[in-house]
């Protein structure tokens, strides 16, 4: 199992569009075979901030994701100029 976290600051007021964007995302991705979870969190402090969480069963299917046509629209194309940041980290599970 292969964990995502990727935290957005967007471009002041860029927030809805972004938010707009994913929402998108969200109704894909959760069709993808391999997506555990994807989950898109916005800053109640900051509206122009997001953390995303994706959890995937192996680093195949997290590749799999990268390489999906709408992922290039939506993130690559669509919200990644609409942001001053992107910071994206993998983890891996701890298990009892």
């Amino acid at each position: 199992m292969i964990v995502l976290t990727a935290k957005y600051q967007c471009k002041p007021g860029m927030g809805d569009k972004v938010e707009e964007a994913l929402r998108e995302m969200i109704r894909l991705v959760e069709q993808e075979e391999g997506c555990i979870h994807y989950l898109v969190n916005r800053s109640k402090d900051n509206r122009d901030e997001f953390l995303l969480f994706e959890q995937y069963e192996d680093e195949a299917a997290l590749a799999r994701h990268s390489e999906t046509p709408y992922f290039q629209r939506i993130v690559l194309d669509t919200v990644i100029p609409l942001l001053e940041k992107r910071e994206r980290t993998l983890y891996t599970p701890v298990q009892a």
